[in-house]
């Protein structure tokens, strides 16, 4: 491989000759520079630069090798003269950041998920706040994920034996220490150097699950290689690409690199307006003489990154699903009973109800409202037998996870606190995370009377009021001061 100056590389800056450095190689992107997912712009404004720190946070470093021909590598870039290298100079965020960081509580100081969720807001970048924190419209169904939890009541039963508890389960087959999983939350580098490996790293080291997502910032080879033995559990969840040659070589790899269970996401036909992220498309890339009019980012990160995703997507796929793989099937998203027969007579092994964390439709219903009716409609249909059910979104307690498991989940997935816990504390975050579920989930297992997770049943919760969306709740704090509101244009700054 030849060694190109970084003189050279200098040259080629303009739309119809594109070279950026990437991980101390140079590419020749000009041909790719119209089909780039994430426009134009960001990729012009490394022309004929080292763009590596604009690349990591978003890309797996696989992903140059696995998509586009060999032909674009032009050489190694040459390594620059002591002394000679881009200086670059601290912005207004890099301050904001840095000095956020040094006025962090301790670790220890972490009581609950909302306090990881408020000290994020103030340390992550504003791109990464704005691409996690975000829901579709008006973030009607992201906060009725939480507050439908409200509506439940528990129905405690003393004088029982609650001297040992045990919250270990199996999910899949596995056995786990509790009945939660790291869910599948896209883009890992936006919070941490190290990705999605803090989350398998975690994962391991407490006994939990870890769901691989297909928008990682890492390889699946670099996360399946952070597991902390090699009998590890991890799950895949699977975007449908357009392209089924794709999708096939994506199923077969995480097969081999054995993972367990196959989750293909299903709410996605096409991507939410999340205005918040949406907004994020307004900060500055590259000179304005280098946009072109054509490409569209009126979608933010959210929408950019999710452009490949097949919006043909229906029941008679689940056939070849099967036909590519023998991995368990489940399908992730589902938000109806009726979807839920449907999944279970086509052979799904179980199924997610999840409205994407209340980033897709608004107003679609929150899983812990939907669980009671998908249970009893399988077992009216006889389909519940080896059929698992979990939920995702909103689930802040372990009194959360309680209320699911007695409604009928078998377990439930966490997404954004982790990353908020990542984004904070690295990998000590997440497994502090990890202990207060699991000293939460304890606690109230104790105080309810049920010292095994066999023993949480339905009879344990009242969920008289769970459909009354009129009834009044107690307000929680927590989650009104760590939620950030959304705000119209006119108030963000001087028009």
């Amino acid at each position: 491989m030849r060694t190109i100056s970084l003189e050279e590389v200098a040259k080629h800056n303009k739309k119809d000759d594109v070279w950026v450095i990437i991980h101390g190689k140079v590419y020749d992107l000009t041909k790719f520079l119209p089909d780039h997912p994430g426009g134009q712009k960001i990729i012009l404004k490394y022309a004929g630069k080292d763009g590596t720190s604009a690349f990591e946070p978003i890309h797996p470093p696989d992903i140059i090798s696995r998509f586009l021909p060999s032909e674009v590598c032009m050489g190694q870039a040459a390594a620059p003269e002591p002394g000679t290298g881009e200086k670059r100079e601290e912005t207004e965020e890099d301050k904001r950041v840095r000095l956020a960081r040094e006025k962090m509580p301790r670790l220890e100081e972490m009581y609950n998920a909302f306090d990881f969720e408020s000290v994020a807001r103030t340390v992550l970048r504003t791109e990464a706040w704005n691409y996690y924190s975000t829901g579709a419209d008006d973030e009607v169904s992201m906060r009725e994920n939480h507050n439908a939890f409200h509506r439940i009541w528990l129905r405690p039963r003393v004088m029982i034996d609650v001297s040992k508890v045990d919250m270990s389960t199996t999910m899949l087959g596995t056995k786990v220490s509790m009945p939660l999983y790291i869910t599948a939350t896209a883009l890992g580098k936006m919070a941490h150097p190290d990705g999605e490996q803090v989350l398998t790293r975690a994962a391991g080291n407490r006994g939990v699950i870890q769901m691989i997502p297909t928008l990682a910032s890492c390889s699946l080879d670099e996360i399946v290689g952070a597991r902390v033995s090699p009998a590890q559990p991890q799950w895949f969840q699977l975007y449908v690409n357009q392209d089924r040659k794709v999708t096939e070589r994506i199923i077969r790899d995480a097969e081999s690199k054995g993972c367990k269970g196959l989750f293909v996401t299903v709410d996605i036909a096409t991507v939410g307006r999340r205005e918040k992220d949406m907004r994020q498309k307004f900060v500055p890339e590259g000179p304005k003489e280098m946009d072109s009019s054509e490409i569209d980012r009126s979608g933010g990160t959210s929408a950019s990154m999710s452009s490949f995703i097949d919006p043909s997507l229906n029941w008679s796929d689940i056939a070849w699903f099967k036909s590519v793989t023998k991995l368990p099937i489940f399908l992730k998203g589902i938000q109806t009973f009726e979807d839920a027969i449907l999944a279970a007579r086509h052979g799904c092994k179980g199924i997610v109800l999840s409205n994407h964390g209340g980033r897709q439709l608004d107003f679609a219903p929150s899983p812990i409202e939907l669980l009671p009716e998908v249970m009893d409609a399988l077992k009216r249909e006889y389909l519940d037998k080896d059929f698992e059910v979990y939920i995702d979104g909103g689930i802040r307690r372990g009194s959360d996870i309680f209320k699911a498991i007695a409604l009928g989940a078998k377990g439930v997935g966490i997404g954004r606190p982790f990353l908020y816990a990542m984004g904070t504390y690295g990998q000590k975050g997440v497994e502090r995370l990890l202990e207060l579920y699991q000293n939460e989930l304890e606690m109230c297992m104790r105080l309810m009377g049920a010292p095994t997770i066999a023993d949480i049943k339905p009879e344990m919760v009242d969920i008289r009021n769970l459909k009354d969306h009129f009834v009044a709740n107690p307000t929680d704090y927590l989650a009104k001061h760590a939620y950030e509101k959304m705000h119209p244009r006119g108030n963000l700054s001087k028009l």
